[in-house]
C-alpha cells in the first residue's frame, strides 16, 4: 500500500523512516505517472514490511518538490536513512525500480 504525503508530513513518513523509502513524484495530468503508478503499487505489495511506498502529488504539494529539485515527473527518489541514496526519472519497468530499491534493504 502507498501512502500519500505532503509538504507537512513528508520528514515524519520519509526522512524518519527506519526502513528504506521509494517516493513517487507524479501529478494526475501526468500521463507517464499513471504508467508508473501500478508498478508502484505492486511493488508495495512485494516489499511490505521491508520498505514504505509513498507518493507526493507535485501540484499540491510544491514545497517538497522543490526542495528537492524535481523538475521532471515521473521521479522516483529512494531514500535510506533520511538520505537519497538513489533516483529514477521516467517510467521505466519494474524491474528498474526492484534494481535500484533491493540493495538499499
Amino acid at each position: 500500500m502507498t501512502i500519500e504525503v505532503n509538504d507537512s508530513n513528508f520528514e515524519q513518513v520519509v526522512l524518519k523512516s527506519d526502513k528504506p523509502v521509494l517516493v513517487d513524484f507524479w501529478a494526475e495530468w501526468c500521463g507517464p505517472c499513471r504508467m508508473i503508478g501500478p508498478l508502484v503499487e505492486e511493488l508495495s505489495d512485494d516489499y511490505n514490511g521491508r520498505a514504505v511506498f509513498v507518493k507526493v502529488d507535485v501540484d499540491s504539494s510544491p514545497g517538497v518538490a522543490s526542495k528537492f529539485g524535481i523538475r521532471n515527473i515521473p521521479t522516483i527518489l529512494f531514500f535510506k536513512n533520511g538520505e537519497v541514496a538513489d533516483k529514477q526519472v521516467g517510467a521505466v519497468p519494474k524491474s528498474n525500480l526492484e534494481a535500484k530499491l533491493t540493495p538499499l534493504l
